[in-house]
């Protein structure tokens, strides 16, 4: 994943330890040619921006990362409110403010479709500038749980011998949509057939962002207590009995904390062949017999008038979770007398779940009430000006519309052929590197190269949006109001679910962007075989038409080299040209792609963060990518730069050309997080934290110690060096 917006550049001046004398060098290319400076406004811009950032007392041999980013990280300390600040999020707060721009800015009816209009009203909703969501309070919430049959936790008269379990899930998971109950699913392509979708299955994501949090919760008395005060304050907003309410959130707690104890680990599940169980209903309905599976799907179905049998294929993630699942809930919807009392925790986890969910979406109280856990789980409570929160918010529901808005106030069209070259000329690199590796057979070999050729790429924004009775067609069935924020968000959710089972039984449609064009981010699809670039990561410093070539690849042709080599990671390579699961490798080239692997492995995982061990075997896919995107990337810059030579130097930079690429590449995650939060990557997430997605892939790249003259057994240049692509 790629991060937030850039700060003004500032004027240019020396960075400590640059004598006045070397901004006047004569700068020379990497054969040693004399260049003329590039004294435009960009061009000083540009250098004071890469000098500031840098810290030269720090020798690019030692610690490549702190060179490139060492004043940036002293002079970019984590602003109130944010858990991490780094490019990406400086980016993203630039594009709030031009989206905040165009949102409030009068327009007449003629000026506008109606999608643009829905994300306007929106908007508007959120703001609540006559603070209708105040007025409301609890009423819209306590409307919904009644819906969904009661929440004893709020409701004295609620009898639970009454209470229908299957009900509830249909109406938490199928109804609202919230997407958190006991089990997750939704209609997607079908790994081993991608030219269809299927119905998919899979274990879910709990409240606290990391599985291993709930791992003896209780002797976590800090992250337990901000939980559990969370979950009280909600509840007393809602109307719950404050003697009762404790008691109550702390089984809900233990009951979340035995469902994370069933879960497969991240790790466990990278291999996607065998994850993948392709099954029916009727055979799901025999396995684990916890609910009606037909009875549910047709529930969902419902809405797209499609009749459901037992013979429907599904495709199972995550087996072994709903056996365990099983397994537990025989306890909680038994027969046995004892059984009511954990009937009523499980009756009141499933009302938690569409609490938490909405709960956002009312007074600010309930979003308030969230700052203590935050502040445990992230070191910041997290607290945002609200036109920043609810610009993100309305981009979050309505993203495509507010692309369109965005693009054509902010986006170059220009880019776009631009950006394509780049990618042509990456995959010619990539590709060429295939006849270099010694583990690859020929037949593997050439059935890779087919795989780059036949992946399509999609860049700034999806054509359809700028035409707006096509925009408009995507919207249709979906209904906003200027004085309705909860409802509003009632009816994207359930818009959302019949859009997504609509596409069972439908041609796949592989065009279909999964980020908004606003996103400062980019994205491999295994099943179309396709990588994304969205208009918002399409800007300086990652990307500038006019800006050095050095600066561009070291910048986006990276990000661009990190998505192809997706392809090839160790989920992604077990996906065909066509997008299928299936294994089209020799065995004798994945079992050496296999021990390739294993030396990254061990390198990331040992790495070291706030005394925590990187996890090697989470990040492996990620890692892979930072280390076969910046190869591929230089390569084809090297090459470039070779038939079309610069022709300017940028002022008080005494670095090459190939210089000034790796350290573009490192400015790209020149970033701060919190404590709290910099752990609970290292616990969650599949990318290493920014120091190590720097200095990672530079101790592998044997050329980067040529360029920089690294000595050998140096930091940055250890003997042995992990090399996959």
């Amino acid at each position: 994943m790629l991060e937030e917006d850039a700060n003004s550049m500032g004027s240019i001046h020396l960075s400590e330890g640059v004598s006045a004398t070397t901004t006047h060098i004569r700068y020379h290319d990497t054969r040693g040619r004399k260049l003329p400076y590039c004294l435009t406004e960009k061009c000083i811009r540009t250098s004071a921006y890469l000098l500031s950032s840098m810290n030269p007392k720090i020798h690019p041999c030692d610690n490549f990362y702190d060179f490139a980013c060492g004043r940036w990280t002293l002079a970019n300390p984590v602003p109130d409110g944010k858990a991490m600040w780094g490019m990406f999020n400086q980016l993203e707060q630039a594009s709030q403010l031009i989206i905040r721009n165009i949102l409030e800015r009068e327009s007449s009816q003629d000026e506008e479709c109606v999608a643009e209009k829905m994300a306007k009203q929106y908007y508007i909703s959120c703001l609540d500038p006559n603070e209708q969501t105040e007025k409301l309070g609890a009423a819209p919430m306590l409307d919904l749980l009644r819906d969904i049959g009661g929440w004893s936790i709020i409701d004295k008269n609620f009898s639970i011998s009454d209470w229908n379990f299957q009900n509830t899930l249909e109406k938490v998971q199928n109804s609202y949509n919230f997407g958190a109950g006991l089990f997750s699913w939704n209609v997607g392509q079908n790994d081993k057939n991608s030219s269809q979708y299927i119905i998919q299955i899979d274990q879910i994501q709990l409240t606290l962002p990391a599985t291993e949090s709930y791992k003896n919760i209780t002797n976590n008395t800090k992250l337990y207590n901000a939980y559990l005060d969370y979950m009280i304050r909600v509840g007393e907003l809602l109307g719950g009995d404050k003697r009762a309410l404790k008691k109550q959130m702390q089984e809900i707690i233990a009951f979340e904390a035995e469902l994370a104890a069933i879960m497969e680990p991240d790790e466990v599940r990278r291999d996607e062949d065998k994850s993948y169980h392709q099954s029916t209903i009727a055979d799901l309905q025999k396995d684990t017999p916890f609910i009606q599976w037909r009875e549910f799907f047709a529930d969902a179905f419902r809405v797209t008038n499609k009749s459901i049998t037992d013979d429907q294929p599904v495709v199972v993630y995550a087996t072994e979770f709903l056996k365990r699942l099983d397994n537990l809930l025989k306890d909680y919807v038994g027969s046995k007398a004892y059984a009511l009392r954990k009937k009523k925790i499980l009756h009141n986890y499933l009302g938690w779940q569409a609490v938490r969910t909405m709960s956002q979406y009312l007074t600010k109280q309930y979003r308030e009430s969230m700052r203590g856990l935050r502040k445990v789980l992230y070191g910041t409570e997290g607290i945002v000006e609200n036109w920043r929160f609810c610009v993100t918010d309305t981009n979050n529901v309505l993203g495509f519309a507010i692309g369109a808005l965005y693009v054509r106030e902010a986006f170059h069209g220009d880019s776009k052929p631009k950006a394509k070259q780049m990618i042509n000329n990456i995959k010619i690199a990539f590709k060429e590197n295939f006849e270099k590796l010694k583990w690859m057979d020929k037949q593997t070999l050439e059935l890779a190269k087919e795989k780059v050729d036949a992946m399509t790429d999609m860049i700034g924004f999806p054509d359809y949006i700028l035409n707006p009775e096509k925009l408009n067609e995507s919207y249709i069935g979906l209904e906003i109001k200027e004085d309705e924020y909860f409802m509003n968000n009632i009816r994207i959710s359930q818009f959302r679910f019949k859009e997504n089972l609509s596409k069972l039984d439908r041609p796949v449609n592989r065009s279909k962007w999964l980020m908004t064009p606003t996103t400062v981010n980019a994205y491999y699809s295994p099943n179309t075989n396709s990588i994304v670039f969205p208009a918002g990561i399409l800007q300086a410093p990652f990307y500038d038409q006019d800006q050095h070539l050095a600066l561009n690849y070291g910048a986006i042709g990276v990000v661009m080299g990190h998505e192809m080599t997706h392809a090839f990671d160790d989920q992604g390579r077990e996906y065909d040209m066509h997008g299928n699961l299936n294994q089209w490798w020799r065995n004798e080239s994945i079992e050496r792609f296999k021990e390739a692997t294993e030396c990254v492995v061990n390198q990331y995982s040992s790495f070291r963060v706030n005394d925590k061990a990187i996890n090697g075997l989470r990040t492996l896919g990620e890692n892979i990518a930072d280390n076969g995107g910046l190869k591929a990337a230089y390569h084809a810059y090297v090459k470039l730069n070779k038939q079309n030579p610069g022709s300017y130097a940028l002022p008080g930079l005494n670095y090459t050309e190939n210089q000034l690429f790796f350290i573009s590449f490192a400015q790209v995650w020149c970033s701060a997080s919190t404590n709290e939060t910099t752990n609970l990557q290292i616990e969650r997430d599949t990318h290493v934290p920014s120091l190590f997605r720097v200095n990672g892939p530079i101790q592998n790249l044997k050329e980067f110690s040529e360029v920089f003259n690294c000595p050998k057994n140096s930091k940055m240049n250890p003997e042995m060096k992990c090399e996959i692509w």
